[in-house]
């Protein structure tokens, strides 16, 4: 699976950060990026949490 932060969508808001922070790294204008790819089937679970939990829906999976 693959993980991609729209950036002109993400508030870095950082939750993506708390929840998975295995996958998901704030960059230095603050906004969340994916620092792995592919995503490893260790992170999946909470890769997921962290895309159905964003509040402005920036995240992205592809399987």
């Amino acid at each position: 699976m693959k993980a991609y932060v729209d950036l002109d969508m993400c508030i870095g808001c950082g939750l993506c950060v708390s929840l998975c922070d295995s996958v998901f790294e704030l960059d230095e204008n603050g906004k969340a990026f994916s620092k792995i790819e592919p995503v490893p089937q260790s992170s999946e679970g909470c890769t997921r949490d962290a895309a159905d939990q964003c509040p402005v829906e920036a995240i992205h999976i592809e399987e």
